[in-house]
């Protein structure tokens, strides 16, 4: 795996635990709710739901990172878990924000295609 793919997989990888702790334990704060447009009793709320999806974005980061840690043998792992964010990104970006397609899905998309590139 050249440099730029891995690169763009680590960015991917630093972009779900960023999502990790915005989701976990910023979501009921008031940078969190200035991150994602919501007001505090929304937050207060859906604060657990909140944390599952940042707990399924830890996974995404470990699964990446875990590829690129194994090197030219992990790049089959950095492509399921970049089509896994890939297919996470466009459910969110048609159901909750569009937003979320720029900020998760065309990050993946590139180290997808990076990976691709020998």
């Amino acid at each position: 795996m050249h440099a730029i793919a891995q690169i763009l997989v680590g960015l991917v990888a630093a972009l779900h635990v960023y999502f990790l702790v915005l989701e976990m334990f910023l979501w009921d704060t008031p940078y969190g709710r200035r991150t994602f447009g919501i007001t505090p009793e929304f937050s207060a709320a859906s604060k657990v739901l909140a944390a599952n999806q940042g707990l399924y974005n830890g996974f995404l980061a470990a699964g990446l990172v875990w590829g690129l840690a194994l090197g030219r043998s992990g790049w089959m792992i950095d492509i399921f878990f970049l089509a896994c964010v890939i297919v996470a990104g466009l459910y969110g970006g048609l159901t909750v924000n569009r937003r979320i397609l720029y900020v998760q899905v065309v990050p993946a998309v590139l180290a997808l295609i990076a990976l691709h590139i020998p």
